[in-house]
């Protein structure tokens, strides 16, 4: 099929060069020229884990193009996804901002359409010329694709299940890993508006081998929420679980691997430490939770998950605080920017909130990322960035370990000793024990 992404992020991109994996003819829309520019030159404007080779590979095959002519590629599209941010606002609801802005520009597009483009000659989506599905990717609060994105679509004339069609298709990747997850997901969940256009979507993931799991739109919308509502629970529950292990003098991966192994709970998002970031969780548990109020509801088991994530970066200050006896004047070398490993995002990462507290009180941060310092600097300015470990550690009162890269794992006694002090603290459990002594973690 030919497939218009409309957006080039995360999700948007990593979708793109899936699909085009997958045999489909894909054209990514970005309203940065920069961004097209790197996208066609075969570069990512995103580190992500085998994307730059599978971008290339995609260019090679001329399967994938990007371009800034939203109109020229949904006219040429059989499915039009929109891919594009829903941030959060400052209360936690979301801003549909974005995506209202795509929906009118792809709606006036395809009421100019004469099914020409990029699919002329070929044959079609569900037999028609010009019929095309818009597939809601973005991650939105249910209610909206029915109401939000189909009032902009059709602002420029046709009728949702009449002249186009409509789905939502939430997406679950993880970041780090979301290339992998596009093509090998535990499953596909196709809302739509009519039956027409579902069977659109399910066609364009056949041979994806994962459970098609057919929905109203509402529903795929809450799926979404639902599942990162639940996943974000359960790290919050470790933490509860092993802030108290800490003062008891119990290891909380010893328990939490027991408790993982019974399979109605899993071991996975059961490790503690400093909380949850990034550009979902964070944002997709307030967004639902603003929702509930919105709705005369009081969601607060979805407030206490967020309050306990917020409430474990000032516990990790304070551990921190506590063992150098204040944080005036003491130069801390920081280990990890990205919220997690894998990947050079900084949104929502608990290290910004912790380097941020650091300044606060009156200490010196001296940070090093491999690979997401670059867009940290946008975000904090008050941060001395090293370019090693090496350098992050001379000197330093205190070390903190706040993000799980493999170079992390391999550090031992010897690399610490250029360090003044010897307080080493993690918010992650990233440290062997048997080459490094003497350090402690937030829940171990």
């Amino acid at each position: 099929m030919k497939v218009c992404i409309v957006g080039t992020g995360y999700v948007g991109l990593c979708s793109g060069v899936g699909f085009a994996e997958k045999g489909h003819e894909v054209v990514c829309v970005d309203l940065s020229e920069e961004k097209v520019g790197k996208i066609n030159s075969g570069m990512p404007p995103i580190f992500e884990d085998g994307l730059e080779a599978g971008l290339k590979k995609a260019l090679a095959a001329k399967r994938l193009r990007a371009t800034t002519d939203l109109a020229s590629a949904v006219k040429g599209g059989d499915v039009v996804f929109i891919c594009v941010g829903t941030p959060s606002r400052e209360d936690g609801s979301i801003n549909l901002d974005y995506v209202k802005s795509a929906a009118r520009g792809i709606g006036e597009a395809i009421a100019s359409s004469d099914g020409g483009g990029i699919g002329t000659g070929t044959k079609r989506a569900a037999g028609s010329d010009d019929y095309k599905v818009v597939v809601v990717k973005s991650t939105v609060v249910p209610g909206t694709t029915e109401s939000v994105v189909k009032l902009g679509l059709e602002s420029a004339g046709k009728i949702a299940g009449e002249g186009f069609g409509l789905a939502m298709n939430p997406e679950f990747l993880r970041e780090g890993t979301a290339l992998k997850d596009f093509l090998q997901p535990d499953r596909v969940v196709v809302g739509s508006i009519d039956k027409r256009s579902g069977d659109v979507v399910e066609e364009l993931y056949k041979g994806f081998g994962a459970p098609i799991v057919r929905t109203s739109l509402k529903a795929a919308e809450m799926i979404k929420y639902a599942s990162n509502a639940m996943l974000a629970t359960k790290i919050s529950f470790s933490n509860e679980v092993g802030n108290m292990c800490k003062r008891l003098g119990i290891d909380t991966y010893e328990v939490m691997k027991g408790v993982g192994l019974d399979k109605r709970v899993g071991p996975a998002f059961l490790q503690a430490g400093i909380g949850f970031g990034g550009s979902c969780f964070p944002k997709d548990v307030s967004a639902l939770a603003e929702q509930g109020k919105a709705m005369g509801y009081s969601p607060s088991l979805l407030e206490e998950v967020m309050g306990l994530n917020k409430r474990q970066r000032e516990v990790f200050v304070g551990m921190l605080e506590q063992k150098l006896g204040g944080l005036a004047g003491k130069r801390v070398a920081v280990l990890g920017l990205a919220f997690k490993a894998g990947t050079d995002d900084v949104r929502e990462s608990p290290a910004l909130d912790v380097i941020r507290q650091i300044v606060e009180k009156g200490g010196e941060a001296v940070a090093y990322d491999p690979e997401a310092m670059e867009t940290a600097a946008k975000e904090l300015h008050d941060v001395v960035y090293a370019g090693s470990v090496k350098e992050a550690l001379d000197g330093a009162d205190a070390c903190i370990v706040l993000t799980g890269w493999p170079e992390f794992k391999g550090l031992a006694d010897k690399d610490f000793a250029a360090m003044k002090g010897k307080v080493i603290l993690e918010g992650r459990k990233v440290l062997d024990p048997a080459k490094v002594s003497g350090f402690e973690g937030i829940c171990w």
